[in-house]
């Protein structure tokens, strides 16, 4: 079962944008990540320009997996 304390929805129509986006949401996640050290960030493209990003005890501390729907 995965756990998921934060999740943030991104959406963009650009490459540019979506990277910057990614980027953001991920260096907000390790940050929440620091407090506990449990959990990992996970990735997931639901379509083109869709994405979930999520703090998940299915990936270690420290790392950060792509996952594609």
């Amino acid at each position: 079962m995965t756990t998921a304390t934060e999740c943030i929805e991104i959406q963009a129509d650009s490459r540019q944008v979506l990277d910057e986006r990614l980027d953001d949401a991920v260096r907000g996640l390790q940050q929440i990540a620091m407090e506990t050290g449990t959990q990992g960030i996970l990735l997931t493209r639901h379509k083109a320009g869709h994405y979930t990003a999520a703090l998940s005890d299915q990936v270690p501390f420290g790392m950060t997996r792509e996952l594609i729907n």
